[in-house]
């Protein structure tokens, strides 16, 4: 069984910080190589917002969260990390944790290219 499960959403202010979590188990943990970050707003598509790879770390972002958002993983307890600062009210949106076996970063960006998915979490930015 594969699972990812997304938390520590919620509702805050422009400019607040958000850190969102996802736990991966069974074969999205076993036969990942990298974990990413998507959002869907409303009447919007599903974007890419940030990748890390299990082993190295490395690490890869959207132009519009690079600076302000940070992706990071803990081995150890299985888990992926956003940290988000500086939020803005276009940062609003369903948030989605997902899982990617394949080893080439040329795959990270596109939420196609990922087998797994958490059941998304919404953060609401407030003006």
């Amino acid at each position: 069984q594969a699972q990812l499960v997304e938390s520590g959403g919620g509702l805050v202010q422009a400019g607040d910080s958000l850190r969102l979590s996802c736990v991966a188990s069974g074969r999205a943990l076993s036969t990942t190589y990298a974990m990413g970050w998507f959002r869907q707003a409303p009447g919007k598509e599903r974007e890419f917002v940030a990748a890390v790879t299990w082993n190295s770390g490395l690490t890869y972002y959207a132009d519009l969260v690079k600076g302000r958002f940070t992706i990071s993983r803990d081995n150890a307890e299985n888990t992926v990390y956003l940290q988000m600062n500086s939020l803005k009210p276009e940062d609003t949106a369903v948030y989605y944790c997902a899982g990617n076996v394949k080893s080439g970063s040329y795959y990270f960006r596109t939420a196609n290219e990922y087998a797994y998915w958490g059941q998304g979490i919404q953060v609401t930015v407030s003006s």
